[in-house]
């Protein structure tokens, strides 16, 4: 049995660019695909924190070290410039892959400069 779990995230990156006359996808700086163990033309998913879209997209790699996030194509309706998202891959694991697992999360700040990693999200308390 194979089980769907979170690979990497980049936690509130900032919208750089919403560029809709572009062939599409999610151009990300790639500083921060090779830290977070992603690749061009890998599929993610988008969670605007801004206005609850949620949609589905690939990867284009960004220049190293210049903070991009640029929404493009049809998902720029979904996305503006400033708008933070969080970017989401996930993979699929065997059991035995699964209990080994600890994803890559980058938790990004201004700039969509790192602030901190972390490979676990804290338990949620009531």
């Amino acid at each position: 049995m194979q089980t769907i779990m979170l690979k990497a995230k980049l936690h509130q990156a900032r919208v750089t660019h919403a560029v809709l006359e572009y062939e599409g996808s999610c151009a990300i700086d790639g500083d921060l695909l090779d830290m977070a163990g992603l690749h061009e033309y890998e599929q993610i998913q988008i969670y605007n924190l801004a206005n609850g879209q949620r949609f589905t997209t690939y990867i284009i790699r960004g220049e190293p070290g210049s903070g991009i996030i640029s929404v493009n194509g049809a998902a720029a309706h979904l996305a503006s410039v400033g708008d933070r998202v969080i970017i989401c891959a996930y993979a699929n694991f065997t059991e035995a892959e699964r209990i080994k697992h600890k994803p890559a999360l980058i938790y990004l700040s201004e700039g969509n400069a790192v602030s901190h990693t972390s490979n676990a999200i804290p338990v949620q308390v009531a």
